[in-house]
């Protein structure tokens, strides 16, 4: 018997030092109901102005380093146009890079497990010096043969 199946719950990461960080395992980890899902999709909202989210390289950590180097050219601290600075300089900066990565992703679930290519992960994008621990809300949608 196939039965719709819909799970939804708040994963809260460990904060992390800013810079991009692969928190696949995390998020897997956190909902075993994964398994149990046939075909489905997952979709993940990061619950903050000041981090992303998004689905990049995850076996080559130099990658993260350099999506961390790109972004802080492109978007500099102490830039003297910025009028929201009361948080710190690295703070509108991290708003502006977290509209740029965005804060959602939607993935596949195909057979138990989510349909990330081979060389594909889920990369948290810490955009403060000190932004503490990040809320996601996971939905789990799909067919479970359960």
């Amino acid at each position: 018997m196939i039965n719709n199946y819909w799970h939804s719950e708040k994963i809260t990461l460990p904060p992390h030092p800013r810079g991009f960080h692969l928190v696949t395992d995390s998020i897997t980890g956190a909902l075993p109901q994964i398994r149990d899902v046939e075909v489905g999709l997952l979709h993940l909202m990061l619950q903050h102005t000041s981090a992303s989210l998004t689905i990049n390289e995850n076996a080559d950590p130099s990658v993260r380093k350099d999506l961390e180097s790109f972004f802080n050219h492109t978007v500099k601290e102490n830039t003297p146009y910025f009028i929201h600075t009361y948080e710190g300089p690295d703070d509108m900066p991290a708003h502006i890079k977290s509209s740029l990565m965005g804060c959602q992703l939607t993935i596949p679930v195909q057979q138990g497990r989510l349909a990330l290519g081979t060389w594909q992960g889920i990369i948290l994008g810490e955009h403060r010096d000190s932004g503490g621990s990040r809320s996601i809300i996971a939905t789990l949608q799909g067919k479970s043969g359960v």
